[in-house]
């Protein structure tokens, strides 16, 4: 089955991260908040992030954890920019989460 995305676009700052982690739990939960089967899997693209900081890293953190609370194991990123592969290497998060090169 395809993985449905989560496509994080532009640049994140704070409050966007709430509706993020949101907008993930509709892709991982059906409407009576019953998880969706792990097997479909939920991608987080990251192609399109035009600032990579400590907030997107944050977000990446607490939307990993969304993804292991509905019982789909570690975040899927795909598209990652090379910033963010070392920013994630350096906070040591590389290993939390499953870094793919191309969706």
């Amino acid at each position: 089955m395809t993985p449905k995305a989560l496509v994080i676009p532009g640049r994140v700052t704070r409050p966007d991260v709430p509706a993020l982690c949101a907008e993930l739990e509709s892709l991982l939960y059906d409407p009576e908040g019953r998880a969706r089967d792990p097997d479909v899997g939920v991608d987080c693209d990251v192609g399109g992030v035009v600032q990579v900081d400590l907030i997107l890293v944050e977000a990446i953190a607490r939307l990993g954890l969304v993804t292991r609370r509905a019982g789909h194991g570690r975040l899927r990123l795909r598209n990652v920019p090379p910033e963010l592969r070392h920013l994630l290497d350096m906070v040591g998060l590389a290993d939390a989460v499953n870094l793919r090169e191309q969706g």
